[in-house]
């Protein structure tokens, strides 16, 4: 099938579509915005409602003192038509504020005085029924007289002199139609006021969003800048916001990390080169002798059988390696069993009791432990061990391999020998891999450094630890910690 075919063909699922997460600038901003323009709007809501209500009981409140000012009036001077005349046509004409009609009634309902064309504007029937002051606070209406008319309307009967012995109805209308065109003028000022504060709004977030994402922006361009060769640059947490110092610890964190491992890697690299450049030019010298004359087959058969022995040497080397790789994988795991740590020990013991009758070293095993672990790599770590107290240890030495099991359930197995010891400073990189501190074991040893480090990396599967102490002079120990098990 081609790839266009692959392409087109209706049976296989649609890819999804991808998904643009919004920025995290353009949340703020919108948050902020948002926030700031639900906050505009309830203030200018509230202050326009407010101004309404202001208004109505300002209007209500002028109603109710004219009736009070009528009524005094009538009490005071019995109805007397002049003095209600100055204060119906002059002073509610000298009012250009607030405009209002004022008409006077005997108890009969005929008009007795009132506001000049009151009664074109506002007939008698227009007005609710009278209320009798002495009853009830008399209710303020409001009602659209006409097409484009709004009035406050305010009927009730008040008593005539002092003695109450005469009715009048009192009709008092206040026009409310310039509320309409105050509250419109106050709208489109509020409008005003909202549009501009939304526009500042809008700017002063693009701005605090710009600040304040200012540091994740030199974080970003930090870590543009981390190559393998730059990688001393930290970042000062003490710089930082609150909630920026711990991304900045960690980021600085992460450095140290990438440092160390960039570092071990050139390490290794150069020990890899090292150790295989002698092998390589051992067989290579080897070759050039060998291709220099012909030579007898005798000779040609030691050519080969020494070329037999750096390849193995190659070969350990590779199988060193490759061992400790996987077990580097930290989902790496292994099958737990019983483990009898003297049985094992003296099966290594007999393995290289020849070779320690050879140099006339004496290999001794102590006590006896119980512990959980793959029995194969149990004995390889003891047989890496013992391998290398025998390289390191002179003839007529001693080589002591003692096992425990202490009070909370763990065990210990210890190699202690009678050798040349390692110097204090070398003796923290002793499990490093190729690590050859002691320069007598360039000299002795064909080994290429790694029998340390699988031991560590044994004890890691076995979620153990491998530790080392030495006196110059007077020999090494070795201490493997296995955690406490399960036997059973």
């Amino acid at each position: 099938m081609s790839l266009m075919a692959t392409e087109l063909d209706p049976r296989l699922p649609l890819p999804e579509p991808i998904r643009h997460l919004w920025s995290i600038a353009r949340r703020l901003f919108l948050l902020y915005f948002g926030a700031t323009a639900v906050l505009l709007l309830v203030a200018a809501g509230y202050l326009y409602v407010g101004a309404q209500r202001s208004l109505a009981r300002t209007d209500r409140a002028l109603v109710a003192g004219k009736l009070r000012v009528m009524q005094g009036l009538l009490q005071e001077n019995h109805g007397q038509a002049g003095v209600l005349e100055n204060e119906i046509e002059h002073e509610a004409s000298a009012n250009e504020l607030f405009r209002y009609y004022m008409r006077v009634l005997d108890s009969r309902g005929r008009v007795l005085i009132e506001t000049t064309d009151m009664s074109s504007l506002l007939p008698v029937l227009s007005f609710p029924e009278p209320v009798r002051l002495t009853m009830a606070e008399p209710p303020i209406i409001e009602r659209k007289v006409g097409e484009d008319r709004t009035y406050l309307l305010l009927a009730a009967e008040v008593e005539v002199g002092t003695a109450g012995q005469d009715q009048r109805i009192l009709h008092i209308a206040l026009d409310v139609g310039h509320n309409s065109a105050v509250l419109a003028r106050y709208r489109w000022r509020l409008l005003a006021v909202l549009g501009f504060g939304l526009v500042f709004a809008a700017a002063v977030g693009l701005m605090v969003t710009r600040a304040g994402l200012q540091p994740l922006r030199a974080i970003a361009q930090a870590t543009q800048r981390i190559t393998a060769n730059n990688l001393t640059e930290r970042l000062n947490p003490d710089q930082w916001p609150s909630e920026l110092r711990e991304l900045a610890v960690a980021f600085d964190a992460m450095r140290d990390r990438l440092q160390k491992s960039f570092d071990r890697l050139r390490e290794f690299s150069a020990d890899i080169a090292h150790a295989l450049r002698n092998p390589i030019n051992n067989l290579r010298g080897e070759a050039e002798v060998a291709l220099a004359q012909k030579r007898s087959p005798a000779e040609y058969q030691q050519i080969l059988g020494s070329s037999l022995e750096e390849y193995e040497r190659l070969a350990r080397m590779i199988d060193g390696l490759l061992f400790i790789a996987r077990t580097d994988d930290p989902n790496a795991t292994i099958e737990h069993s019983v483990i009898l740590a003297r049985r094992e020990i003296e099966a290594v013991r007999e393995f290289y009791e020849a070779l320690a009758g050879e140099k006339e070293i004496a290999v001794v095993c102590e006590g006896a432990a119980k512990l959980t672990g793959d029995p194969m790599l149990f004995r390889r770590a003891v047989s890496n061990l013992l391998a290398n107290a025998l390289k390191h240890t002179p003839p007529a030495g001693r080589v002591v391999i003692a096992a425990r099991n202490t009070a909370d359930g763990s065990a210990e197995i210890q190699v202690r020998d009678t050798g040349s010891g390692i110097p204090a400073e070398q003796l923290p990189r002793i499990f490093d891999r190729f690590f050859q501190g002691n320069k007598s074991r360039d000299q002795t040893s064909q080994g290429a450094g790694l029998g340390l480090a699988i031991v560590r990396s044994i004890m890691r599967l076995h979620k153990g630890r491998a530790e080392a102490s030495s006196e110059p002079g007077h020999g090494t120990t070795i201490v493997l910690h296995f955690p406490p098990g399960n036997p059973n």
